[in-house]
């Protein structure tokens, strides 16, 4: 897996994820759409540590910096 995130992206996707993830916990979103944004918060995160965004590869899409 070639790294494929920015630095910009990935802060992004956590922030994002810490947003979900604190609205979950003080109830403001519940039920079925709470689990649904839990699950893509833990693929936000999982994607940020990876700098890897696997649904980038087909459009050959890559937030990171060319190397010079």
């Amino acid at each position: 897996m070639k790294a494929n995130m920015g630095t910009v992206d990935k802060i992004i996707r956590i922030l994002v994820a810490i947003v979900i993830t604190g609205l979950y916990f003080t109830n403001q979103i519940t039920g079925t759409a709470a689990i649904v944004l839990l699950i893509i918060a833990g693929a936000f995160i999982l994607t940020s540590f990876m700098s890897f965004c696997p649904l980038y590869l087909p459009f050959g899409i890559s937030t990171r910096k060319k190397e010079k």
